[in-house]
């Protein structure tokens, strides 16, 4: 299994599995609002998930 950022609660974690993603690579060109409308992703979790989207667009350049 993938590690998902510190903050990325399990029932957002199965929310992103049930929807297809299982990296948080897959995410970076997935919007936050697509993600908001899982079930179980809770803002949290999003926030969780765009603090390691940007730390690791700002790591490649």
């Amino acid at each position: 299994m993938t590690e998902w950022p510190k903050g990325v609660a399990k029932p957002a974690i199965r929310a992103l599995h049930a929807a297809g993603y299982t990296e948080l690579k897959q995410l970076e060109r997935v919007e936050l609002s697509t993600l908001a409308h899982l079930h179980g992703m809770g803002s949290k979790a999003l926030a969780a998930i765009e603090a390691a989207l940007k730390e690791s667009r700002e790591l490649r350049e």
